[in-house]
């Protein structure tokens, strides 16, 4: 007998438009709950045509997947733009702030500007002269939120590998800043380093 439930599920489409007569970009983040490292945000503007059976926010689509989609949306995509908030900014201003600055500072690379920002979340500091509506779990939901999603998990994933070879001890390679049994039992015993967030709590309260 056939599982009708299982198969509606992949068959499940994530909405092309919130709006269908706006341009319309898709934002979102990663590393907002990382130790170490920057957060990073994208935004994109996809043809209202796209699709791809494998777009999905990040965190459902594998690595190898998501590696594989980053150039095939950046190729199709109207436009793209990636934005970072390093360490020492997000001590500065928190991680809420800097998660938003980022969204802002991809939005700045966006070569078309749009009329409708799609934010992944609740809340949102609002861009110039651009409308906005948020979305909790925008990314499970849109396709232009769930490309940006691939673009910003993908984009920080590269940066973290690259700061790994800088620091091996910490295991970003693999962990990539989050808070891993393996990356805090390396600061308590080395200590963090210039790339942890300092503001964060990085090892639990004893």
């Amino acid at each position: 007998m056939y599982n009708y439930f299982a198969i509606f599920t992949r068959m499940k489409t994530l909405f092309s438009f919130f709006n269908e007569n706006l341009t319309e970009a898709g934002c979102d983040e990663a590393g907002r709950g990382c130790l170490s490292g920057p957060v990073v945000a994208a935004a994109v503007i996809l043809p209202r045509d796209f699709q791809h059976e494998w777009l999905n926010d990040s965190k459902q689509v594998t690595e190898a997947k998501r590696k594989l989609l980053r150039p095939i949306i950046e190729e199709k995509a109207i436009a793209w733009g990636v934005g970072m908030v390093d360490e020492k900014e997000i001590d500065q201003i928190n991680i809420l702030k800097a998660s938003f600055l980022a969204m802002h500072r991809a939005i700045d690379q966006l070569l078309i500007r749009p009329e409708l920002l799609l934010i992944d979340g609740n809340r949102f500091t609002p861009y110039p002269s651009i409308a906005h509506e948020c979305i909790i779990k925008g990314d499970s939901k849109y396709l232009s939120i769930a490309a940006a999603s691939i673009l910003a998990k993908t984009y920080r994933d590269e940066y973290m590998e690259k700061l790994h070879e800088e620091f091996p001890l910490y295991g970003w390679d693999v962990n990539k800043g989050y808070p891993t049994k393996k990356h805090r039992d390396a600061i308590r015993e080395q200590g963090p380093c210039k790339y942890h967030r300092m503001s964060f709590t990085l090892l639990p309260q004893e």
